[in-house]
């Protein structure tokens, strides 16, 4: 990039840096940008450049891959029911020793290394995230949020750092959960009156086709989100991301994006760019 380029870039930039200095941003960082090392630096940059223009980045991680590792490695058999991993106590171990101990520290680690102040909590650290149950109960140890006291993070933001917080909550008994990282990455940003919820998927985003990635939807409303799933061209693995965002909007977030996290640097580019990339869900208007 010749030094024209890099101007034009920053100019373009400019105006969202602006509009977003002091607004929140909620980061469901999971899938292929979490697994492979450059796109792993990648997203890892831009949450760092997001906190240090003003932005107030909160990142909400899983960790499905490194689980399967752990639990291959301890030799514990993985059972999925209705697409979720049954989790009895055994696996809950693993879980929470791989997203509270190892994976939520390499990701604060990685954004420390790159100048931001990252700290690292879980969905039970001050009772950020209450559990419940999942469904009928009948997934062993798989949850849902029961209620967000997001209290504990006005310090944090308000003094610059970037929570990172794992997908693991207790219910009031003090029993730990696995609770899928965009239901808490939704449900966080709602009760943070957050600008914009983001999730890093592996796929372009929705797509009118799920076979034709050139049917991209670029951008919709609400109530059309709604009705994508209504009529099934919403199936599969992007009904509950699409239901996340639908939940997140219906309570107070201005806009949600489904984006491919293979794509390098796709925060920058979705939050600082004109053409922008992914699929936009707007809740207002």
């Amino acid at each position: 990039m010749d030094d024209s380029l890099r101007v034009s870039v920053l100019s373009e930039a400019l105006p969202y840096i602006q509009r977003f200095a002091g607004r929140r941003i909620v980061v469901k960082y999971g899938g292929a940008a979490m697994v492979h090392a450059e796109l792993r630096d990648a997203v890892f940059r831009d949450i760092a450049l997001l906190a240090s223009v003003g932005v107030q980045p909160v990142v909400v991680h899983g960790g499905g891959p490194e689980i399967n590792t752990w639990l291959k490695r301890l030799n514990i058999p993985s059972e999925f029911r209705d697409g979720l991993r049954v989790t009895d106590a055994d696996t809950m171990d693993v879980v929470e020793m791989v997203l509270v101990g190892r994976v939520n520290k390499q990701i604060v680690n990685g954004l420390n290394r790159l100048g931001a102040s990252a700290v690292g909590l879980s969905g039970s650290d001050g009772r950020l995230v209450e559990a419940r149950p999942w469904g009928d109960g009948n997934h062993g140890l798989v949850g849902d949020v029961a209620r967000v006291n997001p209290d504990v993070l006005e310090p944090l933001l308000a003094r610059g750092y970037v929570p990172v917080i794992s997908s693991v909550a207790a219910n009031p008994e003090g029993e730990s959960h696995n609770i899928n990282a965009d239901t808490v990455a939704g449900e966080l940003a709602a009760a943070l009156e957050a600008e914009k919820l983001v999730l890093l998927t592996d796929t372009p985003g929705i797509l009118r086709d799920r076979d034709n990635p050139d049917s991209l939807i670029r951008q919709l409303r609400l109530s059309e989100a709604r009705q994508l799933i209504h009529d099934g061209v919403v199936a599969g693995g992007m009904t509950p991301k699409t239901e996340c965002c639908i939940r997140a909007l219906a309570q107070g977030v201005a806009a949600a994006h489904i984006l491919d996290g293979r794509v390098p640097h796709a925060l920058l580019l979705e939050v600082f760019t004109d053409a922008g990339i992914g699929t936009m869900v707007l809740g207002r208007g």
